[in-house]
């Protein structure tokens, strides 16, 4: 199975069971689902190693984010224009402060900006970041476990396998990647860990690379 059919076939479980017990529990004006899932399903399905794909950037990231663009729909005489562009910029920095950041977290709070749930009366309003935002986001998450662990991956991701050389001597260490990453003019979606790793297993494939020309140029006539 290549990975982008896994991927595909793991969206449809996780979106199709978060469809169907939100159906069963919510009563909020005919939504299940809220459409940023789909957002957070491709990356809980075809990236989960990313950092934002983690369960705490799903759960967290979608939910505070659906308080904020609750809290500015309740915000008097505000414009909508003004109120989605709030929603969306104050939404980044909590998920920011709150290591939670998840992209489709700015859609969960335009949504709850543009849906305005505290229309429907304000008891529905307050609880729209619980039901159906965090409730789509557990059974999401959840239903991604289940489906990785099943087709024999590991999710969530744990960055940098154990097991793996230490980088020769002389040669990268995970300090100079540190350093490296924070002279970066733009954030990195990948873990510190992961770059190791990846350097590794660079260099113990340029080790085979070179060895294996060595061995056929001494043994060439």
């Amino acid at each position: 199975m290549t990975l982008s059919f896994r991927a595909g076939i793991g969206a449809l479980f996780g979106i199709a069971v978060a469809y169907l017990l939100g159906a069963t529990v919510l009563d909020f004006d005919g939504i299940a689902l809220v459409a940023p899932m789909g957002a957070s399903a491709v990356l809980a399905f075809a990236v989960p190693a990313s950092p934002l794909a983690t369960p705490r950037a799903i759960i967290l990231g979608n939910t505070l984010s659906a308080v904020v663009g609750v809290g500015v729909s309740l915000l008097p005489g505000l414009p909508l224009f003004l109120a989605c562009g709030l929603s969306v910029c104050l939404a980044i920095v909590v998920m920011s402060m709150t290591r939670s950041l998840h992209p489709p977290g700015g859609a969960s709070a335009l949504t709850a900006t543009l849906l305005h749930p505290a229309a429907h009366g304000l008891t529905i309003g307050l609880l729209f970041p619980l039901m159906p935002v965090a409730l789509n986001s557990i059974v999401l998450t959840l239903a991604a476990i289940f489906y990785h662990r099943a087709t024999g991956h590991r999710y969530p991701h744990i960055p940098g396998p154990t097991g793996l050389p230490a980088v020769p001597k002389g040669h990268f260490t995970r300090a100079d990647i540190h350093a490296a990453l924070r002279q970066m003019p733009d954030a990195l979606d990948v873990e510190e860990p992961d770059i190791e790793t990846l350097i590794n297993l660079a260099e113990q494939a340029a080790t085979v690379r070179l060895t294996s020309t060595e061995g056929k140029a001494a043994t060439s006539p």
